[in-house]
């Protein structure tokens, strides 16, 4: 019981390390198969930028005023991250933006520098995200935040699991994650994201709906990705990965400003 319980801590400490900058201790250890397992944790790690993300934006916007908030919010995050997924995004839409062949798209992504279609995607979603916080109050925008990076991680993982990798296994910079994801470990992942949707409702009740439709939303990107890169790619790879983080985080958050609306 305590070794698997070790063991998942384990899992846990190299999904925060493979996704932050959190320094981790060496003697946690590495093995390559472990990558893989630790995707089950992927939400829980997205829950933990969530917390940072909502900190700075609270304490921020305090000080300096919502609108600087809101940006050192997703600053931080980006700096935390060190701009995993939003690398991830640009290249995506780099290569799937214009009307090229698979192969061609492939070798787009790898391409280090940043495009047109890289460069809009970016200045679009990161201005969304900023537009959707500043649009929600802030007894809102705390919980949106917190749900809204954690569920995203869980799409990611949930495509992991339904579709292969596009791209050569061998050139694969994660190879592990190169590999479907287990049913249970997307059963726990999933989980990961129920446990921070009934914290919220047992906090406040009244967020059901900005909960229901923020949920929505991932769902329904998560759904629009995984067709879109099966019909482009075959499948996915890291960069699609990220890019399905990205917009599935903005459709959470823009879910919170439509039941505001509603509301």
């Amino acid at each position: 019981m305590l070794n698997a319980l070790w063991h998942e801590l384990r899992l846990v400490a190299i999904a925060l390390q493979f996704f932050t900058r959190v320094p981790v201790p060496q003697r946690i250890g590495f093995e390559p198969e472990w990558l893989n397992a630790s995707a089950r944790h992927f939400p829980l790690v997205g829950f933990f930028v969530g917390v940072i993300a909502a900190l700075v934006l609270a304490v921020g916007s305090q000080v300096l005023g919502i609108a600087i908030g809101v940006w050192l919010s997703i600053a931080a995050t980006v700096w935390l991250t060190g701009a995993f997924h939003e690398d991830g995004l640009a290249d995506t839409c780099d290569a799937l933006g214009g009307a090229v062949s698979r192969e061609r798209a492939l070798e787009i992504m790898k391409d280090s520098r940043i495009g047109s279609y890289g460069a809009v995607a970016l200045v679009l979603v990161l201005g969304l995200k900023a537009a959707t916080l500043s649009a929600l109050p802030m007894a809102l925008a705390v919980p949106a935040l917190l749900l809204a990076h954690t569920a995203s991680r869980a799409a990611a993982v949930l495509l992991i699991r339904v579709l292969p990798y596009a791209g050569e296994v061998s050139l694969a910079k994660a190879k592990p994650l190169a590999q479907r994801v287990s049913f249970a470990g997307l059963v726990v992942a999933l989980a990961w994201v129920l446990a921070v949707g009934a914290g919220l409702l047992a906090v406040r009740w009244a967020w059901w709906p900005y909960v229901a439709i923020g949920l929505a939303g991932v769902a329904l990107g998560t759904l629009v990705c995984g067709r879109w890169f099966h019909r482009r790619l075959g499948g996915i790879t890291g960069d699609t990965l990220g890019a399905t983080q990205q917009i599935t985080e903005l459709l959470c958050l823009l879910g919170w400003v439509l039941a505001l609306r509603w509301a």
